[in-house]
């Protein structure tokens, strides 16, 4: 676990442009007042972003992630079924398009969360 906490620590500070400017708007409960943490470890994947109030993890995708495709489906249906919801944005849609990225993320945090299956008595 020692080696996983020093590779979130890396990530933080070796940041993409993208991740960056991202970070700077969600940071301090920057997007109407939800708490984001960066880089964060939901074992054992480290995600880029997450609130965890609303379980919803964004992720900021780089060329790298067309060839690695069937890596990203596996971690995001392990993700899901820890009952995250996972959005993903194209670095240069963040840097271009950043408004409508906040926009995005802004409604899926306000997405009603689904109801617990209650069991029937």
């Amino acid at each position: 676990m020692k080696h996983i906490g020093s590779n979130v620590r890396s990530l933080r500070k070796s940041m993409t442009d993208a991740e960056q400017h991202l970070w700077y708007h969600l940071r301090a409960k920057g997007l109407k007042g939800y708490k984001f943490r960066r880089q964060h470890l939901i074992y054992p994947y480290i995600v880029d972003f997450v609130c965890l109030s609303k379980k919803l993890i964004v992720e900021c995708d780089g060329s790298q992630h067309l060839e690695q495709e069937n890596y990203d489906e596996k971690r995001t249906h392990f993700l899901e079924a820890q009952g995250y919801k996972v959005i993903r944005f194209w670095n240069d849609m963040i840097l271009q398009e950043t408004t409508l990225v906040l926009e995005v993320i802004y409604d899926a945090l306000e997405e009603p969360s689904q109801p617990s299956s209650l069991p029937s008595i």
